[in-house]
């Protein structure tokens, strides 16, 4: 769009328009991230953005933001066209719908887009900075950390593979609940990017032998399994699973060391462990009878059986189910009010809580990690590993 011929007055919101259009960094097609939308604070953050705005962006900005509000809160436009004597009404109803089928997730990552891209032609910080959450701490390669409100949120993001953990991953989760412990958080937050919470083991992990051969690998295996859960059991903050669909094995086992577990009723929760010839870990030989009773734990541990998010809630593995639609609003509404209490009276009434049991879950925890070193190494767990990947070919 050009500038008005000298003489010809334009109104505020058309010189916003022009100026902010002419900026290289500002377009309104934005796309979403490669790997994520963004995430429910991004956007929480992107809207107070937005209120601090100095100059108006011009109203071909604001119909676009307001479209890729509605899509993101709500999802594609649902209510009747307004008539077309209703002029306002109808511009923004033609702005939302022109979005089409694009996701909530996508929807709330261009939102942030655009209104990072005003920030910046304000001469603020960069779109990436703008939307970015304060107090964001180390940068990992399979993990988004941040800290904001008082809540650190550990997303494990490997969506393109269901968020499965790799050596790296397990590393990388081990250094974040690290750093968590130590920041000024109230509260932690575990929950997946993408459509999965967590796939489980990347089983490709077993594929990578090192010199020393299988029995290299598992003793290797162990030292690391050992050290992850043992972060759970120490991690002295309330720790919160947020989870946004499917969960399998070790996200799974390790969900009784939590103090909280939230989950959309399209989660599910499997531990398929004798399928692949191995046994239970992250204390769950311990914590799911004493959750759900022997005989249900031994359906999960040794029988393969699958649970709904109502049927692992009405088992005690879940704390609370909410509808997918709302599932973000409610549970991070939650937590925001959780993070606004004293954080040494919510740290030690936890500890005191876990104190009597931490002897006892490190034991179940090298007991079970004795017991899986012994399995990585058998016949029975590489035939059952391999037949799973020979499975997976044929799909």
């Amino acid at each position: 769009m050009s500038p008005a011929p000298r003489g010809v007055r334009q109104s505020p919101a058309e010189s916003a328009r022009v100026r902010f259009s002419s900026v290289p960094g500002l377009k309104f097609h934005t796309s979403a991230s490669p790997l994520m939308g963004a995430t429910v604070e991004q956007f929480e953050r992107a809207k107070s953005h937005l209120s601090s705005l100095k100059e108006d962006p011009g109203n071909e900005a604001k119909l676009r933001i307001y479209a890729l509000f509605k899509q993101a809160t709500r999802g594609p436009c649902d209510t009747p066209k307004p008539g077309m004597l209703d002029f306002v009404n109808k511009v923004k109803w033609d702005a939302w719908k022109s979005l089409g089928s694009v996701s909530q997730d996508e929807a709330r990552q261009q939102y942030c887009d655009l209104i990072g891209s005003l920030v910046a032609a304000e001469g603020g910080s960069s779109a990436q900075e703008a939307t970015k959450p304060a107090g964001s701490g180390t940068t990992y390669e399979t993990l988004l950390v941040t800290t904001e409100e008082h809540i650190t949120t550990i997303t494990l993001n490997r969506p393109a593979k269901k968020n499965a953990i790799t050596t790296e991953m397990y590393n990388d989760i081990i250094a974040a609940l690290d750093q968590a412990a130590k920041d000024d958080s109230v509260i932690t937050v575990f929950t997946g990017a993408g459509d999965f919470y967590c796939s489980g083991n990347d089983l490709s992990n077993f594929t990578n032998i090192p010199e020393g051969g299988v029995e290299e690998l598992a003793r290797r295996g162990g030292d690391l399994l050992r050290k992850y859960v043992k972060a759970y059991i120490d991690f002295p903050k309330p720790l919160v699973a947020v989870v946004n669909g499917p969960a399998v094995g070790i996200s799974v086992t390790v969900l009784g060391l939590f103090d909280l577990v939230y989950a959309t009723d399209r989660a599910s929760f499997h531990t398929p462990f004798s399928q692949l010839g191995q046994s239970a870990e992250g204390c769950s030989s311990y914590t799911f009878p004493k959750i759900m009773g022997p005989a249900k734990a031994s359906e999960m541990l040794l029988f393969n059986k699958k649970l709904s998010a109502l049927q692992a809630c009405e088992l005690g593995l879940v704390t609370e189910v909410f509808p997918d639609s709302s599932f973000q609003s409610e549970v991070w509404t939650k937590l925001k009010a959780y993070a606004k209490l004293p954080p040494n009276s919510l740290s030690l009434s936890k500890q005191l809580i876990r104190s009597q049991e931490k002897d006892r879950l490190h034991s179940v925890n090298d007991a079970e990690v004795e017991l899986l070193t012994e399995r990585w190494k058998s016949d029975e767990c590489f035939n059952a590993v391999m037949s799973f990947f020979q499975a997976k070919a044929k799909l």
